[in-house]
């Protein structure tokens, strides 16, 4: 008795919770028309996808149910409480996730899975010290070594400074950059890649290696 009591109050919330939404000239139809031509075509995309797949799943539970007794208001009560659910949480999470239809994150997945080339970006101490350079000759360091314009132009400062214990480091370092870029096997880029609103060099660096993902 009380489920059935239940069921009727649900059934009624729900048919006059639809009355009101398809009320001609309802704020709450405008609203919904206003978010969907504001929506992203890619959530409204998700969206769908996600209904039919939680509608596909409502269904899966629903006929796993077989063996239920359909008489009983208790399972007619959870076979439409499931129909109403599952969908409805597919809408939602498909909606989130509609960044994942872009097409470039699409063609992301088709492209080759190979290895991607790896950078080891150099900074202006690396460089005076010197001892980079030793490492390249063994070989144990693969991929691209990057070299900043902003950290060329460090280095030339420093090269030239009135201090001398500041400019033979400075000449060092130039002369060891001479030094990596003659060595067989070893991949050097200069890169041009500046970041004018980021003033510190040590900042300019950590935002390079981001978008080098170096």
């Amino acid at each position: 008795m009380v489920w059935s009591l239940l069921v009727r109050a649900l059934f009624v919330l729900a048919v006059t919770y639809a009355a009101m939404l398809t009320r001609p000239f309802s704020p709450s139809i405008i609203w919904i028309e206003t978010r969907l031509r504001s929506a992203e075509v890619t959530d409204l995309l998700g969206a769908l996808i996600g209904g039919a797949i939680g509608l596909g799943l409502a269904k899966t539970v629903g006929a796993a149910l077989f063996w239920a007794d359909t008489g009983d208001r208790r399972i007619v009560f959870l076979h439409s409480f499931i129909l109403l659910v599952f969908p409805y949480l597919g809408i939602v999470m498909g909606a989130r996730k509609g960044e994942w239809l872009e097409p470039a994150r699409i063609a992301g997945l088709f492209r080759n899975a190979g290895p991607q080339k790896r950078y080891r970006i150099l900074d202006t101490s690396v460089i005076i010290d010197g001892r980079i350079a030793d490492v390249c000759e063994t070989g144990f360091l693969d991929g691209t070594l990057v070299i900043p314009q902003f950290v060329l132009k460090e280095l030339q400062l420093v090269a030239d400074s009135a201090d001398s214990m500041k400019r033979n480091r400075g000449r060092r370092g130039l002369d060891i950059l001479q030094k990596i870029q003659k060595m067989s096997g070893v991949d050097v880029m200069i890169s041009d890649v500046d970041f004018p609103e980021v003033r510190e060099v040590d900042l300019k660096l950590i935002e390079l290696g981001r978008s080098l993902q170096g």
